[in-house]
This record gives structure tokens, C-alpha cells and sequence, in this order.
């Protein structure tokens, strides 16, 4: 056997399930104290463990949630479904939450997908690359046409959810490491934004007059614009809560100045 079919009848090996290791690739081996056989399944183990351990790193909140038993069947049955195909672990999970979606009935599979998206979404957003964020320093020097032409879109790092049940508070009671509350389906989808924030990620829920306007400012609208739309809700506070919310995100490096219209993506779980 060649060197390089070697490798590739090893690499099967380790990503399978339970299949014992081709009788050619057995003979590639010699044991002294353990035989072939056995040596292989160490590294089987250590691979699938190593793998594991990953999963639960990545997904903390679902692992406490679910338990020790009931995560490690899930996440053994996921990475049978999807192997790793990168040559980086930091991938692993990103379609656990698709692999729920035809692997668990509901009613436990509409709150899993949302906390393993909520979790999934804190990995993206701190490997998200640089940018250099809209500062209230910059707006200090605007002129009146910046103001009127001013257009923004959100940080590459910030990833917007839709919530349909109370996931936020489930993943904050497992990161408190506090008894995680039942599921309780929400009467409107709760919108939560993850983004990076000085090397650190964070979170917050926005309420819906707040999200519509955020949702307005970074698809293409201008603070002009916002301002308008808060006018049957707000009145003549309109033009000040615009301006807090904007200096609020601001703050938070949410927004990116740009000449051209944004787009804005929004996950929606259903």
C-alpha cells in the first residue's frame, strides 16, 4: 500500500463510526505491546474524543442544557453526518443547528437550533475580520451635508437573530452555571444582536421600535430617514431618540460608514 492510500485508509478510519479499520490497513502495522487492531482504536478514540471536546467548547449552553449522555450522542451523531473537511477544528460546528433541524422532533428541536445558533453566532462574530467602526470623534467633524448623506451598515462582526423563544435567558443561566428555566415560547420574536467589542463579544436584545429603526439606518436609509419614521411613535422626541440610539450604537461599534447601501442580514429561526 502506498504511502498516500496509507494516509487516506487512515483517515477513514479515524472519521467513521464504529466500522472496524480495512484488513489493508491493519497490515501496515506492527504492535508490540497492543496489537494492530488495538493501536488504532486508541487513535480512533482520541480523535472522536479530541472532536467531542470541541463540540462542547463551542456549544456550552446546549451541553449543560441537554446533559453529558444526551450531548455526546447528538454531537457523535453530527459528526458522523458532518466529518470535519477543515483542516482547522474551529469549523466543526457550524452546521450543528442545520443537523438539528432533521435530527430532533420537535418540541425540543425549534429552542435547540436557537441556542446552538446563539452559540454559533459568538464564534463567528469574534473570528469576524477588522474594521474600523463610525466614532462619535468621527460624526464630531461632520458637515451638514455629511449628516444628510450619511449612509452605514453594520460591522462585520455583528450577526442578528430572531428569537421565538426565551434562548437568550437559557444561555445566560448556563453561563451563570444557574438552573436553566424552562422553555417558554415568546408572544413576538425577540431581535438580539452578538457582535465584537474591543476583542470581546457581546450581546443585547433590542425592542422592536429600536430594531425596526437600527433595520432602516443599516439597509440603505439615512438618519434623516430614521428620524421620519419615529415621528408617529416619538413625535417631536423623534430627532432626540434617534440621536440616542445612533450614538448608543455608535458606542457599542455597531455601525461602519459607507458610500454605498448596505445590506443586512437577518437570521430568522423558525
Amino acid at each position: 500500500m502506498r504511502l498516500s492510500a496509507q494516509q487516506e485508509a487512515f483517515e477513514r478510519y479515524l472519521v467513521s463510526g464504529n466500522s472496524p479499520p480495512h484488513s489493508k490497513l491493519l497490515k501496515q502495522f506492527q504492535g508490540d505491546m497492543l496489537s494492530a487492531a488495538d493501536g488504532l482504536m486508541i487513535y480512533h478514540n482520541a480523535y472522536r474524543s479530541r472532536l467531542l471536546s470541541v463540540m462542547r467548547e463551542d456549544f456550552p449552553a446546549l451541553h449543560r442544557w441537554m446533559g453529558d449522555d444526551s450531548f455526546a450522542q447528538l454531537a457523535m451523531a453530527y459528526i458522523s453526518a458532518w466529518p470535519s473537511r477543515h483542516f482547522s477544528l474551529r469549523w466543526l460546528g457550524e452546521k450543528l443547528p442545520e443537523f438539528i433541524r432533521g435530527y430532533i422532533a420537535e418540541p425540543q428541536r425549534s429552542p435547540m437550533i436557537e441556542l446552538a445558533t446563539l452559540e454559533w453566532a459568538f464564534t463567528l462574530a469574534f473570528d469576524a475580520p477588522d474594521t474600523e467602526p463610525l466614532s462619535l470623534d468621527m460624526m464630531s467633524r461632520f458637515s451638514a451635508d455629511d449628516w444628510v448623506n450619511l449612509r452605514v451598515y453594520l460591522t462585520p462582526s455583528v450577526r442578528w437573530l430572531q428569537l421565538q423563544h426565551n434562548t437568550v435567558g437559557m444561555w445566560v443561566a448556563a453561563k451563570a452555571e444557574a438552573d436553566i428555566p424552562d422553555v417558554v415560547a415568546l408572544s413576538t420574536p425577540l431581535d438580539c444582536l452578538v457582535w465584537r467589542h474591543e476583542l470581546v463579544c457581546q450581546y443585547r436584545t433590542l425592542e422592536p421600535g429600536e430594531a425596526s429603526a437600527l433595520r432602516l439606518l443599516t439597509d440603505g436609509g439615512s438618519f434623516a430617514s430614521m428620524c421620519e419614521s419615529l415621528l408617529s411613535t416619538h413625535g417631536e422626541q423623534a430627532p432626540l431618540q434617534a440621536a440616542t440610539w445612533l450614538k448608543s450604537w455608535i458606542n457599542d461599534d455597531l455601525l461602519v460608514r459607507t458610500s454605498r447601501i448596505g445590506t443586512l442580514d437577518v437570521i430568522a429561526l423558525d
